[in-house]
């Protein structure tokens, strides 16, 4: 699959040019594991065939997207899922982006831009197993990466068809979180929008609040705390940046803490092995070399993996207190979801919302 700067930015002088970003990662990108074409067609075979199983045992799980058709999944390659990121990331930003002034630096500094985040891109592309799109078309799109998949599943050495279908209940819980949640798409991209739109003005600002900035660098930080460049960025925003930024923090855990969740609770009715590969995972999350760490923390990678735990943890917790149903009530509106502080309260939660 091709992209261009029609199919992936739009009209105009993008801030990012991500046709250049898309032919920067595909040429960055490491290859796939090299397996018998065989095993290849197999594991594709069946990744095809397991995801609306897998998202029916998400529905039996929390109540949710009753009704709602059951839809396969789509496989992809490292191309087709960093041809998909990126015109995801260009339609979820459209508009948000400040335009570039004068064609001729604005296409260097898009292309120099696009290089950028097509680096990032390839690095990526060899680490996500799946992702669940939800502003591809009217209905989105999940992805699953067979290669990352395969590869994650020899180097864990554990069963192959429990591995799949494991993987395959977290991404059907973020396909079921977005379809069951009318209002959860334009919520996230509103959301997004506006956190990108103020960018500029939390640099331009920083200056007149550095007293408030070291201050807040001395102090210790939050579980759900940003790490690299994130973290810099998170100091660097004035009140009303930091809100919109601490609501979207808030969603992200929430989303990923819950279909951790979802995945190891409907796991052991349908994923024998999910108690080793649970463990495994885990371990694998945090392994990697030097440069693997050293890059994981630039991109704040490891912040994500840490929303993974403390999102699990709340959602559990407020599982165990109130039960799935109640649980549900966080997907009633915007003024449900949990505050970036309940994440590490959850009572608080069940206090203010689920009493």
């Amino acid at each position: 699959m091709n992209a261009t700067s029609t199919d992936v930015a739009g009209a105009g002088v993008s801030p990012i040019d991500w046709a250049v970003a898309v032919s920067t990662a595909r040429r960055l990108a490491r290859p796939g594991p090299v397996v018998p074409r065989s095993e290849a067609d197999a594991s594709v075979a069946r990744l095809r065939s397991i995801t609306a199983e897998a998202e029916g045992h998400v529905r039996a799980l929390t109540g949710l997207g009753d009704g709602l058709p059951l839809l396969d999944g789509d496989v992809v390659d490292r191309d087709g899922w960093i041809a998909a990121a990126a015109a995801s990331i260009s339609a979820l930003t459209d508009g948000a982006l400040p335009a570039r002034s004068g064609r001729v630096v604005a296409g260097v500094l898009s292309g120099t831009a696009g290089v950028q985040a097509g680096a990032v891109l390839a690095y990526l592309s060899s680490r996500v197993l799946g992702q669940y799109d939800p502003f591809a078309g009217d209905s989105g799109r999940l992805l699953l990466v067979a290669p990352n998949i395969v590869a994650a599943r020899r180097s864990l050495e554990v069963d192959a068809q429990d591995f799949d279908m494991w993987v395959c209940l977290h991404e059907c819980t973020h396909r079921l979180q977005f379809t069951a949640v009318p209002w959860l798409r334009d919520y996230f991209a509103e959301q997004v929008a506006t956190f990108v739109g103020g960018l500029d003005d939390s640099a331009d600002n920083a200056l007149s609040r550095l007293p408030e900035l070291l201050k807040s660098a001395r102090a210790k930080p939050d579980p759900t705390s940003s790490a690299g460049p994130m973290g810099v960025l998170e100091l660097l925003q004035s009140p009303a940046q930091r809100a919109v930024f601490d609501r979207l923090i808030a969603l992200s855990t929430l989303l990923e803490g819950h279909a951790d969740h979802v995945m190891d609770a409907v796991g052991p009715l349908v994923v024998p092995s999910v108690g080793t590969i649970r463990q495994r995972f885990t371990a694998r999350r945090k392994g990697g070399g030097l440069l693997d760490r050293v890059l994981r923390s630039l991109l704040g990678i490891d912040a994500k993996m840490k929303q993974y735990a403390v999102g699990a943890k709340f959602t559990t917790e407020v599982v165990e207190t109130v039960g799935m149903r109640a649980f549900n009530t966080i997907w009633t509106s915007p003024e449900t979801l949990p505050l970036r502080a309940e994440l590490s309260d959850p009572q608080a939660w069940v206090r203010r919302v689920a009493p």
